[in-house]
């Protein structure tokens, strides 16, 4: 089963071809993915990584996290899932009383 890493503090010029390189030197590398911004296109500094197994991953991440890449040093952790947004009718406000 895939297991996914966040990978932070990248370099603005990291590509997902480099970071699939990288990882890959510590087994299958199932996806790799930058965040970029919606507006500029320009890269947040971050990304994610699916390894190809749980074993994979903690090589991954012993190997990669500290570690300088391209002039930066990585951030590397196994990704925690995103808590879904409230997309409700009452603006965040609770829907109290007012």
């Amino acid at each position: 089963m895939a297991k996914k890493l966040y990978v932070g503090n990248l370099s603005y010029n990291t590509t997902e071809d480099g970071l699939r390189n990288l990882f890959s030197n510590y087994g299958t590398v199932a996806s790799a993915k930058i965040i970029f911004d919606r507006e500029t296109g320009n890269s947040k500094g971050f990304g994610f990584i699916e390894m190809g197994s749980d074993d994979e991953a903690s090589a991954a991440i012993t190997g990669t996290n500290g570690k300088d890449f391209e002039g930066r040093q990585l951030r590397v952790n196994e990704a925690m899932d995103k808590p879904r947004r409230d997309r409700g009718g009452y603006g965040g406000y609770g829907g109290g009383n007012y």
